[in-house]
């Protein structure tokens, strides 16, 4: 008898010439609603393992390396947020899943937002985990990622030696408690993670196409409306010390038919420091929304409002362009 495969191993698969990892899992693979679940800022498909399993019961559950990110290629490209779209379209396409609900987390709820207004005719609904883009505030860490020294000092940092003492002391603070030390475990795996130069330089390149000195450039404000056609929660975590959980209150004043949660005592990572209170919420918004479907005329009535009240949809020919 063959050995029985890891239903959680990671998969690979080469799109425009570069290697994209991810693992595709579910009891019911091929046949139960997809869930697309995206990483942050120089993580990778490992930060949803805590909830994998979980969510793999009821879902088929999608979860990549973002390109320049865990096993997946790490070339001289394009890292703005239009390409990791594209790149989950692509991906999406070549696995043959036609529409899922995305779900994304801090940096990768840029890429969630991104891809659901590029293409909303494949996104069901849309689900921001203590996301980049609903306001400027962001820890000084990510912007030093961003700084032109970056590159030699994360050299110097993740030196043989150096980088086993600093990633041990990260480690030993992380136990401590409180909100100043809720997320330094993660802190400490991401700067292990520096010792590969192709991964610095990714990660410098990412950082520059959305952050400035003054912060995250990137914004869901001025598109917030467009989720009127589609179901919206936002989940954060009430000690997020990497993206201020005050940002949720702006989430509920842009977008009002967003469900939006701030879990108690969970950091900028909820799905690892909650992940049954995490798996419930997501569940219960999933099973109590209805899958968008994509209309041309709705989209286009949205885009000519933008955002202000405007006729009802009944009154709009869609002109037989629903996808």
């Amino acid at each position: 008898m063959s050995p029985r495969r890891d239903p959680y191993a990671t998969r690979f698969q080469t799109i425009h010439g570069h290697r994209r990892a991810y693992v595709l899992a579910g009891r019911r693979l091929g046949t139960a609603p997809v869930l697309l679940l995206l990483h942050g800022l120089a993580c990778d498909h490992h930060d949803w393992d805590p909830v994998l399993a979980r969510l793999a019961d009821r879902y088929t559950v999608l979860a990549p390396d973002l390109l320049g990110h865990g096993e997946s290629a790490k070339p001289r490209a394009d890292y703005t947020l239009g390409a990791y779209a594209n790149g989950m379209r692509d991906l999406l396409t070549v696995l043959g899943i036609d529409t899922v609900t995305v779900v994304g987390h801090s940096f990768g709820g840029g890429v969630a937002m991104q891809f659901a207004y590029q293409f909303p005719e494949r996104t069901e609904r849309l689900v921001l985990v203590d996301p980049g883009g609903l306001g400027p505030e962001v820890t000084p860490l990510i912007k030093a990622i961003g700084l032109s020294v970056f590159e030699p000092v994360a050299a110097l940092l993740t030196l043989p030696g150096l980088r086993q003492l600093n990633v041990a002391a990260l480690r030993a603070l992380a136990p401590l408690g409180g909100a100043r030390t809720h997320d330094l475990d993660e802190v400490a795996r991401i700067l292990d993670s520096f010792k590969d130069r192709e991964t610095r330089a990714a990660m410098h390149r990412l950082v520059v196409s959305v952050i400035d000195r003054h912060g995250q450039v990137i914004s869901m404000r001025d598109r917030a409306y467009l989720t009127e056609s589609m179901p919206l929660a936002v989940i954060w975590g009430a000690a997020d010390r990497v993206i201020p959980a005050s940002h949720a209150e702006i989430a509920a004043e842009i977008a009002p038919k967003a469900e939006v949660t701030v879990i108690p005592d969970a950091g900028h990572f909820p799905h690892k420091d909650k992940p049954e209170e995490f798996v419930a919420i997501l569940e219960e918004f999933v099973s109590s929304t209805r899958a968008a479907t994509y209309s041309r005329a709705r989209w286009r009535r949205l885009l000519k409002s933008g955002g202000a009240p405007s006729a009802p949809l009944a009154a709009v020919q869609d002109e037989g362009a629903t996808a």
